[in-house]
């Protein structure tokens, strides 16, 4: 079973990706920035390049049994992320 979710941010695409046997990843702009494998929760980090030219950090949570949800945060800050499948 495979879950993503994608958000735009300062037109920066960030897209998380799940799966039960490959792992989890974390894209920004289609470029992989963390893959790791986790059996309950993960955490996946990275960073954009903003509007301004500067550097924001991106973490990713992923957890959950019977149904992943995925929390995703911009320089500490909440940002929603949509599940497309």
């Amino acid at each position: 079973m495979k879950s993503i979710w994608i958000t735009n941010y300062e037109n920066n695409e960030i897209k998380v990706v799940n799966t039960w046997f490959n792992g989890e990843f974390l894209y920004v702009n289609d470029i992989l920035q963390d893959k790791t494998f986790g059996a309950i929760s993960t955490k996946l980090t990275g960073h954009l390049i903003n509007q301004k030219n500067e550097r924001e950090n991106i973490k990713v949570n992923l957890g959950g049994f019977f149904k992943v949800n995925c929390q995703l945060f911009i320089n500490d800050k909440k940002v929603e992320a949509k599940k497309v499948k």
